[in-house]
């Protein structure tokens, strides 16, 4: 019931609950076992034990209404904190019942797998010695299992989502119509048909600021910025993909622009449409975009059970637009930045070997919630400058990488030198912290001084808060920017930061600021 990262809907809480009281009572069984495989078995008397039952019933009475009180206290402290309306504490009545029904639950199926496995030492006592049937059993029923989780089960779980997954894609977001700029994939002029985008592709082409309203906002001429996008069945492979998205900057003479993105999606193809506006704002649209879409899959699915996908693709698209750009002339190469966020900043990075990579092959990179288990950022973090913290660690006393919560975190002392990169993270955001590691460790992030935007309650618990900061995975976009893994206007700073404009006007940063926060 203690708080976490950021608040939890009680029907959550309620799983949360529930899975650590089963694990708490595995716990205990296992210790049991230990005490009593060590020849310590007590010979407790009746009237002991209805003692004891009595002393176990009394203290339930009162700690568990008390912590179903002080959880619902410390969700509505979490709200007031990120800026989310309070919830009805009453419900948090319906939080017992579902955390039993699922310690239940999982308790249940923990002794019919150990039923099974008697069963089959009993079996196999038959023909071989009974440790020997019993390591056998075991053996037997943990393939099995693993088989049917990361097996059959799972693949046929993926299959259902992605036929599901490749019909929504074909339906267009309400609002969204095709392009008719030539500086558009979808439009008449583009090699790339409308349909074939995607639905998150056809969303992205249609989106963004017109040169007229860039002019309106920053009071300077502009231009219409460049969007190229290629769907996932425009090709077999996602380096077929990537081939087209190269053929459509070409047609638009992208590659004439004054800064040229690369960026890698999420799931099924979003890109974050705050930080490509910003993008585009601060360098008067004289910019190209390219994107595509490498699945079906939503980024829930595709970071549980699908990370290798990202990964080629986010290779795949950089190094065929890397090969034309570093084949023309120095003089006439745009400047090449690289963005992502989530998924799309862990597949935007495997196409560099480290953070040095980063620097060496691009003019700038924006990399935004980045996913625990990236690299090279988990390096690069694990590397920071002795001192600084793992939520916001300072490398190389800041010389080109810098990591930012809000737009002000990157203002370091040292000088920042250029092509500079960004990782963009709040110290809130599950999707950042999550890791197998917190099951048994307690991270530096909860060590160190705690972020703005975390509640000073939280304590690190085994198994506990591994559990509650998945949970938090789940709504942890759906908080306002700031939190979370909502990132807004922010973008507009940190772009100018990044790409460090001629003569910039501070006033511009604030109105590009403004428009990306009405929306």
């Amino acid at each position: 019931m203690s708080p976490s990262l950021l608040p939890r809907a009680w029907y959550l809480q309620g799983v949360a609950a529930g899975i650590s009281v089963a694990i708490g009572y595995g716990l205990g069984c296992a210790i049991a076992w230990v005490v009593r495989w060590c020849g310590v078995s007590p010979e407790w008397t009746q009237r002991t034990r209805t003692r004891g039952w009595r002393v176990l019933a009394v203290a339930a009475l009162l700690v568990v209404p008390t912590f179903l009180v002080l959880g619902s206290w410390w969700q509505q402290i979490l709200r007031d904190l990120v800026g989310v309306p309070r919830a009805q504490r009453s419900f948090y009545i319906l939080v017992l019942l579902i955390a039993l029904f699922i310690a239940l639950a999982l308790l249940a199926a923990a002794r019919g797998l150990r039923a099974v496995t008697a069963w089959l030492t009993t079996r196999g006592r038959r023909v071989v010695p009974g440790p020997v049937a019993r390591l056998a059993a075991v053996v037997t029923v943990t393939v099995l299992v693993v088989f049917l989780l990361d097996g059959a089960l799972q693949r046929g779980l993926l299959g259902v989502a992605q036929g599901s997954a490749a019909v929504a894609d074909k339906s267009t977001a309400e609002g969204v119509t095709q392009p008719q700029a030539a500086e558009r994939s979808g439009s008449p002029a583009s090699g790339e048909s409308w349909q074939s985008l995607g639905r998150e592709g056809r969303t992205f082409v249609a989106d963004g600021p017109t040169a007229q309203q860039i002019s309106e906002v920053t009071g300077s001429a502009a231009i219409t910025p460049i969007r190229v996008y290629a769907g996932r069945e425009s090709a077999d492979t996602v380096e077929g993909i990537a081939e087209r998205v190269v053929s459509e900057l070409q047609r638009t003479h992208a590659f004439d622009r004054k800064v040229l993105a690369v960026v890698t999606t999420t799931g099924r193809g979003w890109v974050n449409p705050n930080v490509a506006a910003a993008f585009e704002y601060v360098n008067g649209g004289d910019t190209a975009i390219a994107s595509m879409q490498y699945s079906f899959l939503p980024s829930a699915l595709s970071f549980v059970a699908d990370r290798e996908t990202p990964r080629l693709a986010g290779h795949a698209l950089f190094e065929a637009v890397y090969r034309v750009w570093v084949a023309r002339p120095e003089a006439r190469r745009p400047k090449l930045v690289v963005f992502g966020e989530s998924l799309g900043s862990f597949g935007g990075q495997a196409a560099f070997a480290s953070g040095a990579d980063i620097v060496a092959r691009t003019d700038g990179a924006l990399l935004v919630g980045t996913p625990n288990f990236a690299q090279p950022w988990g390096r690069i973090t694990a590397n920071r400058d002795p001192g600084s913290l793992e939520r916001l660690p300072v490398v190389d006393e800041g010389r080109n990488i810098r990591f930012a919560s809000r737009a002000t975190d990157v203002d370091l002392p040292g000088r920042w030198e250029s092509p500079r990169v960004v990782f963009w993270q709040h110290a809130s955001d599950p999707i950042t912290w999550w890791s197998f590691d917190l099951l048994l460790n307690r991270p530096d992030w909860l060590r160190e001084p705690l972020g703005p935007d975390v509640y000073r309650g939280i304590r690190w618990l085994p198994f506990v808060t591994f559990w509650q900061v998945t949970l938090d995975m789940i709504f942890s976009a759906d908080v306002p920017y700031g939190y979370g893994h909502a990132f807004g206007p922010d973008a507009a700073e940190l772009w100018v930061d990044i790409l460090d404009p001629p003569d910039w006007d501070p006033g511009k940063t604030q109105r590009i600021h403004d428009v990306i926060a009405k929306g």
